[in-house]
């Protein structure tokens, strides 16, 4: 089955633009672009009679080209990599040109579909009353696979409005400045440089996207008296995520903050004189002119001198209301109100940058703090809740060359500089990696304590609970942390309001993709009971991925998922990778997930459905899925050639020499891999280069045929009619699968270290896809999503040669190092030849890692 949609909107057009930019002579004489199509016929046809990549490019080189000399065929597999890369763009552009033809913006999940629901139950009192409370926060991360620069994000735009009106001259120009123009540097990026990259989606994008959608969400006469919170607000990890990264330190975290507050007061600057333009009258023209001339100096401003206050702008703007309305019969008025609504999703900060280390560093540097003060040491017990609570003393001199303790120990007094710079909501966040016990989170009280603030302590402390494990105990964690009078106090002091991080990527990594997904369910249901329990509310922040195996995929419909066992008075989600340009990349697009984001957490609110309570027996059977398919999952991981497998047939070990991001692959530097150690992104991203996406479905198959072989299939699909948590579970699934491609990698199964393992994993394929069609009554994969399953399939068909070009590259590396005669030139070529093609691979997929 096609989408026919699909087809017309996007097949056709691309088609059409892709034959112009194939004829375009980027590369002078050559005809590169020419003998694309021949390659990726050539490269299907191997592929499905068992060639490998090896075979087909001999075979091509010799029957389709003059190309003799090893250098001639690789220079030309450098020119593909350069086309295809430019031809995902290209698709890209044409999937956003379009996308209020391919998505009902109107449709469910939108503010209008909502309000309709709300109009027919009439419920207006109750929306204006959760929109008192509720709130969508989108963080915003540092990513290794993020990699577009601003000057090809702008050609990206203008390319997308010359689709929109079908300037062909001006499409032809687009392409070829596209094909002149670098897509990534040779140097590695520096964390500043990622937040300047990340930083160009708040100016451009949700500055306008989010207000527009705030002002559209209050228009009703219903809700135009209530006290709406901000309702969406926007997190910031480039500059304040240290986790695996030491490159990333205060002086970083300084220039951010600089940087989101000048980007935002550039905003309002340009605001403010488009609104001088429109109120021009007496009483009213001078309070604005003040108020863009403190803003510019604001702009300006170095550090807390010269910069302007919240409550300096929001009396500004009430002065400018009260006139307007009792002088000048409300005129304009709709002008101010927009511009009032983005200061209070904005502020002074624009995004609050969060601070997140992980917990064995943090232990370390206080070990440190602990070692060089004795006065402070003395009476402390690092092993007592209590004793950590009431930590006191002045940090003294400490003398050390270990840079990233030192970080730790200085990052509170940055946090508390910038807070008096840019206001509290720019830097009040501490992310806990691996979070194992409360011990972890008393430890980072004390430190902010006894580094800045010696009285309240303006902080969120966050722990990140992430594998299986230490999910399953998380509720005892918090326990011990709420029962403790010093710590419930700093609560009441927040609010009573605790925010807690729940990792799936990690998760996944760990368990599996049935068993972390559902860990994470059950801690949150555990989690939620305890905090009902004890007065506070609790606020879930989870840390998803771009694909299904990290968290990514449908996630909007996770959270309508979701029962009243588990809060929901906010939703904090982080938008990684390549996600952040896929789903947010135009005005449209940002506005339209972020709509499902807030529709789906509202609608759970609003309106009660029995279905997403999950009944004894469901609960048994997935219980019982999650159960064998980590059961599965483990001993597939624990196989000796599970490592070893990975770093020497996948590109796994080429994440971290390719020069994409500024965080190393691993957290630890060692010579040999270790899968501790080993980052979630580089690990999901090296299956999903082989176009073997296990982390999204290894044992899913196993663990639906056990239950099969007991006699309860029937209870699986019940489950699947019943949840729509085990159905989204389900589609993620099946589109991860879907990425995959196993007739790449067949030449694997006559390898002699490795054939009898990708046999494993091919088989587990096979049988998660018979049994996902199984249980939920499907005839075809995504049978219920064919644009999406549309879109896949086109980008898979365009990045073919791509990923062919890799294999066949690794192939020839592999055979070097096993023979011991490595050509060092050819090896490095080779490795080169492997890195280039990670970039367009996963921006082709616009979620793999």
């Amino acid at each position: 089955m096609r989408s026919e949609k699909f087809q017309n909107e996007v097949d056709l057009k691309y088609k059409l633009y892709n034959s112009i930019f194939l004829t375009l002579p980027l590369d002078g004489i050559h005809g590169t672009g020419i003998l694309i199509p021949i390659l990726k016929e050539s490269c299907s046809k191997g592929l499905d009679l068992g060639k490998s990549p090896l075979e087909i490019f001999d075979h091509f080189f010799e029957k389709q080209t003059s190309l003799r000399t090893e250098k001639e065929q690789f220079d030309f597999l450098f020119r593909v990599i350069h086309y295809i890369e430019r031809q995902v763009v290209l698709l890209d552009a044409v999937e956003d040109a379009v996308f209020d033809k391919i998505n009902d913006l109107d449709g469910a999940g939108s503010l209008k579909d909502l309000k309709s629901r709300v109009n027919q139950a009439d419920k207006w009192k109750e929306l204006k009353s959760d929109l008192e409370r509720f709130a969508v926060r989108i963080v915003l991360t540092a990513h290794p696979t993020q990699f577009y620069p601003s000057t090809v994000l702008s050609i990206i735009n203008d390319l997308i409005i010359a689709i929109q009106k079908s300037d062909l001259l001006q499409i032809k120009l687009l392409l070829t400045q596209l094909g002149k123009t670098p897509f990534f540097k040779k140097e590695r990026p520096t964390p500043y440089d990622e937040a300047k990259s990340i930083s160009w989606y708040l100016e451009n994008i949700f500055y306008q996207s989010a207000s527009e959608l705030y002002s559209e969400l209050l228009s009703n006469e219903q809700l135009s008296d209530g006290k709406a919170c901000s309702v969406i607000s926007f997190g910031f990890w480039p500059g304040g995520d240290r986790d695996g990264n030491p490159y990333v330190n205060t002086e970083t975290t300084f220039k951010v903050a600089e940087r989101l507050r000048y980007i935002l007061f550039s905003n309002y600057y340009k605001d403010l004189r488009r609104l001088r333009r429109r109120l021009s009258f007496k009483g009213v023209y001078e309070i604005v002119l003040d108020l863009e001339e403190k803003v510019l100096k604001a702009l300006n401003a170095k550090g807390d001198e010269g910069s302007i206050t919240i409550e300096e702008i929001d009396e500004s703007l009430t002065k400018i209301e009260k006139i307007l309305r009792e002088e000048h019969d409300g005129f304009f008025l709709d002008l101010l109100h927009k511009f009032q609504n983005k200061v209070k999703l904005f502020g002074i900060h624009f995004a609050n940058i969060d601070i997140r280390q992980d917990s064995r560093i943090i232990r370390k540097a206080f070990d440190l703090l602990c070692n060089s003060n004795p006065e402070i040491s003395k009476n402390l017990d690092k092993n007592h809740l209590d004793s950590l609570f009431q930590a006191k003393g002045v940090i003294g001199d400490i003398s050390t060359d270990d840079e990233v303790s030192r970080d730790t120990l200085a990052v509170f007094s940055a946090m508390k500089e910038i807070q008096k710079m840019n206001g509290e909501l720019a830097c009040n966040r501490f992310i806990i990696s691996n979070c194992q016990t409360s011990l972890d989170v008393a430890q980072v009280y004390a430190l902010a304590k006894l580094s800045a603030w010696n009285k309240i302590l303006p902080l969120d402390i966050v722990p990140l609970f992430e594998t299986i494990d230490d999910l399953a105990k998380a509720d005892q964690s918090m326990r011990e942390l709420f029962e403790n009078e010093t710590y419930y106090q700093h609560l009441v002091s927040r609010g009573k309001k605790q925010t807690i991080m729940l990792g799936f990527s990690d998760g996944t990594k760990d368990g599996g993709y049935f068993s972390a997904n559902w860990s994470i369910y059950k801690a949150k249901e555990n989690i939620t009971q305890l905090a009902r329990e004890k007065g506070i509310v609790v606020v879930f922040f989870d840390g998803r991925g771009g694909p299904p195996a990290r968290g990514g995929g449908n996630t909007h419909k996770f959270y309508s998922s979701l029962s009243n066992d588990i809060e929901n008075q906010e939703i904090q989600v982080t938008i990684q990778g390549q996600t952040i340009s896929s789903k947010f990349g135009t005005k449209a697009s940002a506005k339209y997930y972020q709509e499902l984001m807030i529709t789906a957490g509202l609608g759970n609110r609003l309106f009660e459905d029995q279905s997403k309570q999950f009944s004894v027996e469901d609960k048994e059977t997935m219980e019982a899925l999650a159960n064998y398919s980590m059961e599965e999952y483990h001993r597939f991981k624990s196989s000796d050639k599970f490592v070893p497998y990975l770093e020497k047939m996948s590109a796994l070990k080429y994440y971290g020499k390719a020069k994409i991001g500024s965080r190393p692959s691993k957290r630890k530097e060692t010579a040999t891999l270790n899968f501790e150690d080993l980052r979630a992104i580089p690990f999901v991203g090296a299956w999903s280069q082989m176009k073997q996406n296990v982390p999204g479905f290894f044992g899913v198959g196993a663990s639906l045929k056990r239950m099969k072989e007991e006699g309860k299939m029937e209870n699986c699909k019940k489950l699947y009619h019943n949840s729509l948590f085990f159905r989204t579970l389900v589609e993620n699934s099946m589109q991860s699968i879907c990425k995959s491609y196993f007739s790449l990698t067949q030449y694997m199964k006559k390898d002699e270290e490795f054939g009898e393992f990708w046999n494993w994993i091919y088989q587990e394929y096979q049988l998660s896809v018979d049994m996902l069609l199984e249980v939920s009554g499907q005839k075809e994969l995504m049978e219920l999503s064919l644009e999406l399953k549309d879109s896949i399939h086109l980008r898979e068909e365009i990045v073919l040669p791509l990923i062919c070009i890799q294999q066949f590259a690794l192939m020839k590396i592999r055979a070097m190092e096993l023979s011991g005669n490595i050509d060092q030139e050819k090896y490095i070529t080779l490795e080169n030849l492997v890195i280039r093609s990670l970039y367009g691979n996963i921006n082709a997929s616009r979620n793999s890692a």
